[in-house]
């Protein structure tokens, strides 16, 4: 047997096995070598300052490492980008097109796959795969099999922000929040849909409303749809009438949300990142007597990750930068609320007693309770709802 045959057979029976072999270390060195001189095109969502001066970070790393020139190219909305890789594909523009890496949700990553227009699978070769938490949700993205075609980056999880000296005692479910709107009228809000924070607390209240929160695990349906959601527009309803500007109007995003709650215009705000109020305590966008909080039977959490489409003119490069972006160096660096304060993916217990070290510290407003994650429902219900919400509330 030729060497070459030998390796197609380990290949065949690792993939039949469900395992995927480590990269061989002259495989990765091809990938690096191919990588030296070229330009990445990293897509990614560029409205917080604090994620742009880390991606910043980790572009000038990986120049002075391997040669590669990391663009930030900063975006609002990944379905954007989503319609321009479309669009280049139908063009014919199939292997220079202008998109080499993406932080994809769960949504549009389901729309790039089920169109083919992924690169891979590449994910699970990356030398730091090794590295990576299997016992986090790194192998499905909003219910949709991830399959090696994009690699985890950091974890979230919906948290709730308020102030101590405003609001000692929190509300703890959808039941307390109304309660809590009631007591405090024109005092809470969420973004508007389809900003990513405002469906998440559009789905985080509809696992605590829905009959049968099981369905939502499955591609949505007419059928599912009426059945699941009634409960959540009565919901919906009576809380906008006593929310900021009776529900007439709504913040832009969660960002918008925090700097209201500083002022005291609002007594709740929300992010998807346990950390988020650390970090913004540090760099005094809030009080220090701003804490983190969670209802008690659980939110919403998940991966967040990267793509390359099938498109890119970089891929080797766009491999370089996510396999550094995967580091424990970098991931610990990411974890630190004085730079991003996103959660890692990687298993704790293979890193070094300093990384973990690093990667445990929490810092003054991040979450420090135990809040049980609760899975996002399946990709398909996003569109479903917020095309319902804003035909219900968007013209308002």
């Amino acid at each position: 047997m030729t060497l070459a045959k030998l390796a197609t057979t380990l290949s065949t029976l690792a993939l039949g096995l469900g395992w995927c072999a480590p990269v061989l270390a002259a495989d990765w060195s091809q990938t690096e070598a191919q990588a030296k001189g070229q330009t990445v095109y990293f897509n990614a969502w560029g409205g917080g300052e604090a994620i742009n001066s880390y991606i910043d970070w980790a572009a000038k790393e990986v120049q002075s490492r391997y040669g590669v020139t990391v663009k930030h190219v900063k975006i609002n909305d990944a379905a954007e980008v989503v319609k321009r890789i479309q669009t280049e594909v139908a063009a014919g523009r199939n292997n220079h097109g202008s998109v080499d890496l993406m932080w994809v949700n769960g949504e549009n990553f389901r729309s790039l796959k089920q169109a083919g227009l992924l690169y891979g699978p590449w994910a699970e070769s990356l030398p730091n795969w090794g590295l990576v938490d299997l016992n986090k949700p790194v192998r499905s993205d909003f219910s949709v099999p991830t399959e090696g075609y994009e690699t985890p980056w950091g974890t979230a999880q919906l948290t709730f922000i308020s102030d101590k000296a405003v609001t000692p005692t929190p509300p703890r479910s959808a039941t307390e929040w109304l309660r809590f709107a009631k007591a405090n009228p024109g005092r809470v809000t969420y973004p508007k849909p389809p900003d990513f924070h405002g469906t998440t607390f559009v789905k985080q209240l509809l696992l605590e409303l829905a009959p049968n929160p099981a369905l939502l695990q499955q591609a949505v349906t007419p059928q599912a749809f009426a059945s699941a959601t009634p409960a959540l527009w009565a919901y919906l309803d009576e809380l906008h009438s006593l929310a900021w500007r009776a529900g007439k109007s709504f913040p832009a995003s969660a960002a918008a949300m925090h700097r209201m709650l500083a002022d005291g215009e609002l007594k709740l705000s929300l992010t998807f990142n346990p950390n988020e109020a650390a970090n913004l305590i540090s760099s005094r966008q809030l009080p220090p007597t701003a804490y983190s909080f969670g209802f008690t039977r659980g939110t919403i959490g998940n991966v967040h990750f990267l793509a390359i489409p099938s498109n890119a003119r970089a891929k080797a490069g766009a491999q370089v930068f996510a396999n550094f972006l995967l580091s424990p160096e970098a991931q610990a660096h990411k974890a630190d609320t004085r730079i991003w304060g996103d959660g890692s993916v990687l298993d704790l217990g293979k890193l070094s007693a300093g990384v973990q070290a690093l990667m445990r510290n929490k810092a003054p407003g991040a979450l420090a309770e135990s809040v049980p994650t609760l899975a996002e429902p399946h990709a398909s219900w996003v569109e479903a709802l917020e095309t319902e919400w804003l035909k219900r509330y968007g013209a308002r």
